[in-house]
């Protein structure tokens, strides 16, 4: 159990149909938008930066261009376009087109939570830098919850034997984990950054778990996180790191299976 009322298996896909369409070519195309106006502007915007489109430094078109193209009003277009400058994406200069930014170098956690969702137009190396950070954070968020939440990992570990051995299975109970984890810290901080990671991980996260390898490692990590429990927080830190590390290794065979992707 990952809270109370809450099992790991409720975070299973539901294989629904995603309304969010695919980007085309050509800059902010016409079309039926099944998004509420502002979803669907910045849907378009972000997309265009993402694919290159509007490259850093590049300047957006002007306003009343821009909200034609989109197909939407200008106040919907203005306050679009003021939440993602609050973000990092772009500079508005009043009087002028805006102005994309380097957004590596200008964003923050808002951005990040955002660029999460558009899993198809993510940058190259994306989910490697990502990994990176799960490698450095992951393994002191498990100390601090073994310290503070033992029964809660022990709890949702137990079940982990019982596994049915299909990706969406391992992914969801493999999510379910690092919740309880964040959750089992004590720092409400670290929830909220893995909130923002939902989206790519249900897909990337299933992409994972198609690897028998990638199922063998986590099962083999699940039994050993729960057997290290029972020595300390330093022990559990040390076992996540190394199967942290490992999910590295099994990442980049699969992005050379995948010729490179991601």
């Amino acid at each position: 159990m990952t809270t109370p009322g809450m099992n790991w298996y409720d975070l299973l896909p539901d294989n629904r149909e995603s309304t969010i369409e695919t980007a085309t070519m050509t800059p902010f195309p016409k079309h039926e938008k099944p998004m509420r106006p502002r979803e669907f502007a910045e849907h378009r915007i972000v997309t265009a930066i993402l694919d290159g489109t509007y490259p850093p430094g590049a300047p957006l078109p002007g306003e009343r261009d821009l909200a034609e193209a989109l197909g939407i009003t200008r106040p919907t277009l203005r306050e679009t376009l003021q939440r993602l400058s609050r973000e990092g994406w772009i500079r508005i200069h009043h009087g002028k087109p805006s102005v994309v930014n380097d957004y590596w170098q200008h964003g923050g956690l808002s951005l990040l939570g955002t660029l999460a969702t558009y899993g198809e137009f993510l940058p190259n190396g994306f989910i490697d830098h990502l990994l990176e950070v799960r490698l450095t954070l992951l393994p002191e968020v498990a100390g601090l919850a073994m310290t503070r939440s033992p029964g809660a990992l022990d709890n949702h570990l137990t079940q982990a034997e019982a596994l049915e051995d299909k990706a969406e299975i391992y992914g969801a109970f493999d999510w379910g984990l690092q919740i309880c984890m964040t959750r089992g810290s004590g720092n409400p901080i670290f929830p909220l950054i893995l909130n923002d990671f939902t989206a790519i991980y249900r897909t990337m996260g299933h992409r994972y778990f198609t690897m028998p390898r990638a199922r063998l490692a986590s099962a083999a990590y699940y039994r050993d996180l729960r057997r290290q429990l029972k020595r300390g927080r330093e022990a559990v830190e040390q076992s996540v790191r190394r199967a942290m590390a490992e999910s590295i290794d099994i990442w980049q065979q699969l992005k050379q299976k995948d010729k490179g992707k991601y």
